[in-house]
């Protein structure tokens, strides 16, 4: 994986994806070619860099991690460990306090020090992911903790074309 470089930035060639927190859409690039667009949920109380702020992040980003690669849609997730368990409305019963984390992650990490990485701003140690989400949430809204949330098989989709070394643009 190599990291890309602010200057570099929007690729002309390659995969980029576009988060689009006023659209509440997730934009996947080809170098300047739009390619296919998703429905997103972002942060609830809006954007922001700072941690503990339950805001999504603005700036470039590039995917640190990709983890759940080969598990059944559905997977639950906590503290990015696989815990065995599959959604399901019983188990959502069972764990309402849950924030449920599902099917994959792709693990963001800010290119902007000082903005978006590093200190009590930096992407990765805020736990910022574009994750999958229960059925019954809605996309279009914010209603994330911070994070992107996406339908299963949407980020199945989103998991597949983007790889560790992917830049993620956020913006408003």
């Amino acid at each position: 994986m190599q990291t890309p470089r602010l200057d570099a930035l929007p690729p002309s060639e390659g995969v980029w994806l576009e988060v689009d927190i006023g659209r509440q859409c997730l934009v996947h690039w080809q170098g300047e070619q739009r390619q296919e667009e998703w429905s997103v949920s972002t942060g609830l109380a809006g954007t922001g860099q700072r941690e503990d702020s339950g805001r999504t992040p603005l700036g470039w980003h590039y995917v640190r991690a990709a983890i759940g690669d080969g598990l059944p849609p559905g997977s639950v997730f906590r503290g990015r460990r696989h815990t065995g368990e599959t959604f399901s409305q019983s188990l959502a019963e069972a764990h309402p306090e849950r924030d449920w984390i599902l099917t994959r992650i792709l693990w963001l990490c800010g290119l902007e020090r000082g903005f978006n990485r590093g200190g009590a701003v930096d992407s990765q140690r805020r736990y910022i992911y574009l994750h999958g989400t229960p059925p019954d949430q809605p996309m279009g809204v914010p209603r994330s903790h911070g994070c992107i949330r996406m339908r299963d098989a949407d980020l199945l989709a989103v998991f597949a074309l983007a790889p560790p070394g992917t830049p993620v643009w956020l913006h408003e």
